[in-house]
């Protein structure tokens, strides 16, 4: 697979957007929703449970919007993200459904995607690289990614540093194929300033976190719908890296917040999803959400924003 079957796939979108795979958030009814609204939908493995309860949701995904092109509907695409770090038990077993299903897409987050890429590709799925610094995106494109996903300062979840001008510009002048950027996203007219910097597509998470088809418990979306670029804080005492969270759902636990963690481990993110279920995550574009509302409406609103700052269909 090449960059250029990277940039024909997703330029067969409404618009280049990704509705980024959010830890526990991201379920099939999301999904479903974004590729009917004509993007890419995107979860995280480990948001099933086990790697059976993923099978599960992959089969159900896959066959709805099967039988919607069937029906004539034109859809987007499902993707799933696998974290590449060596304490991923999961990792071989999810690659293995990912595989069965065929899935189109593959996020390759938090570590070395080179282990992944053989395999996708030899299905004709592509791959996707997460990337928070020019090292670590030299690293994925010399591994033969089909496109990165910068992960720029502002994005919610895990984060990056960099500003996205800088970030975009300097990894265009090694790497020439689709370049997503993710970080306050929030919009049509941001994803519109993200071609006109240098990159392809936009990867926003925050913009579908109140969403109807989001697994968001209802206290979660109405924070969410009620907070600004101010309310969110960002802390690595929650996953052991840099993440943003709001502020008010930090608060409630502050005193019980461990000092720092000793790096990343997917053994602290699942312990801390059960310890602490009321720390939600968002990104510095929060402020744009004003509403519990479908994903297609969202989609609807990024498209005609899109439009009128100038976007056309596809990824050059």
């Amino acid at each position: 697979m090449t960059t250029t079957a990277m940039a024909q796939t997703l330029g067969s979108l409404r618009i280049p957007l990704v509705a980024a795979p959010m830890f526990i958030i991201s379920g099939p009814e999301l999904i479903i929703a974004a590729a009917r609204a004509g993007i890419v939908g995107a979860m995280p493995a480990l948001n099933a449970r086990t790697p059976e309860i993923l099978d599960s949701w992959l089969g159900q995904i896959s066959s709805t919007l099967d039988a919607d092109r069937k029906a004539g509907r034109q859809v987007g695409l499902p993707a799933v993200n696998i974290l590449m770090h060596k304490s991923n038990e999961r990792f071989a077993a999810d690659v293995d459904v990912c595989i069965n299903h065929r899935v189109p897409i593959v996020v390759a987050a938090v570590g070395n995607p080179e282990r992944i890429i053989e395999p996708v590709h030899r299905y004709g799925g592509l791959v996707l690289a997460d990337v928070s610094s020019v090292a670590h995106a030299r690293k994925a494109a010399a591994a033969g990614c089909d496109g990165l996903v910068l992960l720029c300062s502002g994005a919610g979840g895990n984060t990056g540093r960099l500003n996205p001008f800088a970030f975009v510009d300097e990894v265009r002048s090694f790497f020439d194929g689709p370049i997503g950027v993710a970080g306050a996203v929030s919009n049509g007219r941001a994803l519109r300033s993200v071609e006109v910097i240098g990159a392809d597509f936009g990867y926003a998470g925050t913009s579908f976190l109140a969403c109807q088809e989001a697994a968001s418990e209802p206290a979660y979306r109405d924070m969410v719908v009620e907070a600004g670029a101010d309310d969110i804080e960002e802390s690595r005492q929650i996953t052991g890296i840099p993440a943003n969270f709001l502020r008010r759902s930090l608060d409630k636990a502050r005193d019980q917040l461990d000092s720092a963690h000793n790096g990343f481990s997917v053994v602290i993110e699942l312990k801390n999803l059960r310890r602490w279920k009321d720390i939600w995550a968002a990104g510095h574009g929060v402020g744009s959400v004003g509403a519990v509302e479908p994903a297609s409406a969202i989609v609807d609103r990024f498209e005609r924003e899109y439009r009128e700052a100038g976007g056309q269909s596809g990824l050059r």
